[in-house]
């Protein structure tokens, strides 16, 4: 069996969960409590891809905020990332365009996903079809994830392992 090393960031606003996201993937666990991030947090975990083990470097970037904006550098190196927008907050739909459309300023051929997060509020959840084509069209794949139930964590986690394996 291989071991191939790769550094994957996970972006998004402030408040989207992208570090709930990380801590039920890494450590299979969940916390109501508010954790803002400053700078970038790194956490490890490694994914079987039949002969293959990926060992993710998940690098989990402080929330882009309207006087804070994701530092270039943090990119640096990375094999590919997730998007993280809040279900029930359309405006961090926005922000995670703006995220994009920077990263493809320097990164154009970077494997992503967008992740609609906090698919568990399902009477908050405010993100409807039109957001779903707009997503479609800017070439995003997205799945529905949930940090609190775990719907679709390991799931995304695994699919931005495949798109980052050689």
């Amino acid at each position: 069996m291989s071991l191939i090393k790769k550094k994957v960031c996970i972006l998004g606003a402030s408040g989207v969960g992208k570090t709930s996201l990380v801590r039920r993937y890494v450590h299979s666990i969940f916390e109501d409590k508010y954790l803002s991030t400053i700078g970038v947090k790194i956490e490890k975990k490694s994914v079987s891809l039949g002969d293959t083990e990926v060992l993710l470097n998940i690098w989990d970037v402080a929330g882009e905020e309207e006087f804070f904006q994701i530092p270039k550098s943090y990119m640096t190196g990375a094999a590919g990332y997730l998007l993280v927008v809040d279900g029930t907050r359309p405006e961090t739909l926005e922000t995670g365009f703006e995220i994009h459309s920077r990263i493809n300023e320097f990164a154009t051929d970077l494997p992503w996903i967008c992740l609609l997060n906090k698919a568990d509020l399902t009477d908050k959840w405010v993100l409807d079809e039109s957001a779903n084509t707009r997503i479609e069209s800017a070439g995003m794949t997205s799945l529905k994830t949930s940090a609190q139930d775990g719907r679709n964590v390991e799931d995304a986690f695994r699919q931005l392992a495949e798109k980052v394996a050689p």
